[in-house]
């Protein structure tokens, strides 16, 4: 059985944390994020997200890709993060297409709030911030 240690981000993991959303983002569409957009939104005196990193080491002979309840192990780090952290909740953002991982949440207990009570996710960004905010 794989070696998993999930640990804290580091600055040195932004390239890495990037590429990964942009791969799961639907084929790159992702907005205007940058490596120095994650690194100062994450990693300055006031981060404005917390991100941990799932370290995988597989087993001499086990098949890389295979299903070793990786995501569940994620997930219950980010719970207790987020208790050790004084939180009532955490949510997490999931691409409609990516029914693998909504089913994974709500087996764990989670709500899907666009069935349950019609919420909707929005993003500013760059030009349309600068624009509201005069700038």
């Amino acid at each position: 059985m794989a070696s998993l240690r999930i640990r804290e981000a580091k600055e040195g993991d932004c390239a890495d944390i990037l590429r990964l959303v942009r791969v799961r983002a639907a084929g790159g569409k992702l907005g205007g994020q940058s490596r120095a957009a994650l690194r100062a939104d994450g990693f300055g005196e006031n981060p404005f997200y917390h991100c941990l990193v799932a370290e995988i080491l597989p087993a001499p002979g086990e098949l890389q890709g295979k299903s070793q309840g990786i995501g569940s192990k994620i997930i219950t780090k980010v719970a207790e993060v987020a208790l050790d952290k004084g939180c009532s909740q955490f949510r997490l953002a999931v691409l409609d297409w990516n029914k693998r991982a909504m089913d994974l949440y709500k087996a764990l207990g989670a709500q899907d709030l666009t069935e349950a009570e019609g919420w909707h996710s929005f993003r500013f960004e760059g030009e349309a911030m600068r624009e509201m905010a005069g700038r």
